[in-house]
């Protein structure tokens, strides 16, 4: 076992070792994303290059080195979990290409999360600053010029909030501006500050000022449980990725129970194989299913 074990080990140096000679830029990393960047801009969604790009600009994009420990951290633990399993070098390697082949999709998921997550806070402040301003204006629409000309906002809530003022004076009523800044961001306390805001401008409203604090405390509330659910979450997943990981570990036990060497002689029946690598899929399905979970729907309501 200590033999083939590092025969892989050798393996995985070797090829590090080509592929950085192969690349005359010299980084393994720039030459991969590179390939993989061309594929990217030609079949990746227009939506999530948006968001990726807002990632960026808001620096919470994983670095070079963060991305190589990331990679070498994923084909590491394959192709342990892989050999502990099957003993096989081959399998190992085929292993460790399809965990990293994962990395995208989490990539995925986390700038889905992070973008997520921005937009909630844009929104956030766009309803709170929104109610500020008019209370001093009591115009809806000089509220939002208000909003637009602090600076408080960025892009695209920033541009949308433009499209809202252009459309009203435009139609000179706001139920226009409202029926499109609804449709693009479908959060309840966007809705309702709005119907709001609406029944204020169309019937008047003498206890505005009153229904207006009401508003603003709800939209404290709920901010307040969003974020104690993204602590939850964050807390979760992490002893959900220890769980995973332990599953993976099983395997131990079941040669500690039989024993190493009567467990390689069953590795000889191909039900047995078909059996563990069963596991080893329905186990990732397992872990995949929760970082979806985990990266989706923060800062709903």
């Amino acid at each position: 076992m200590s033999i083939g074990f590092a025969f892989l080990l050798i393996f995985i140096i070797v090829a590090f070792i080509i592929a950085y000679r192969v690349n005359t830029s010299g980084s393994v990393y720039k030459y991969i994303t590179k390939q993989v960047g061309f594929v990217y801009e030609k079949y990746a969604p227009y939506s999530f290059k948006m968001v990726r790009d807002k990632v960026k600009d808001l620096g919470q994009e994983y670095s070079t080195r963060q991305y190589i420990i990331q990679i070498a951290t994923f084909a590491g633990g394959a192709a342990i979990i892989s050999y502990l399993y099957f003993y096989n070098v081959i399998i190992c390697i085929v292993y460790m290409a399809l965990a990293v082949s994962v990395i995208p999709y989490l990539t995925y998921l986390r700038c889905k999360r992070l973008y997520s997550e921005f937009i909630f806070e844009q929104i956030q402040v766009y309803t709170t600053n929104t109610i500020m301003e008019f209370a001093t204006t009591q115009s809806f629409v000089k509220s939002l010029e208000g909003v637009y000309d602090s600076g408080v906002l960025e892009d695209p809530v920033k541009e949308d909030v433009k499209i809202m003022i252009d459309l009203a004076y435009q139609n000179g009523t706001i139920e226009q501006s409202i029926e499109y800044m609804n449709n693009k961001y479908d959060y309840f306390i966007v809705k309702n500050m709005h119907q709001l805001f609406l029944q204020i401008t169309n019937e008047g409203s003498r206890d505005a000022g009153e229904s207006l604090d009401n508003m603003s405390n709800d939209i404290d509330m709920l901010v307040e449980n969003v974020y104690r659910d993204r602590m939850d979450r964050a807390a979760f997943h992490k002893k959900f990725v220890q769980f995973g990981v332990v599953l993976y570990l099983m395997v131990m036990l079941v040669q500690l129970m039989v024993g190493n060497e009567n467990y390689i002689k069953m590795l000889e029946d191909w039900k047995v194989l078909l059996l563990l690598h069963g596991i080893v899929v329905i186990n990732t399905y397992f872990l995949l299913s929760g970082e979806k979970y985990y990266n989706e729907d923060v800062g709903a309501e």
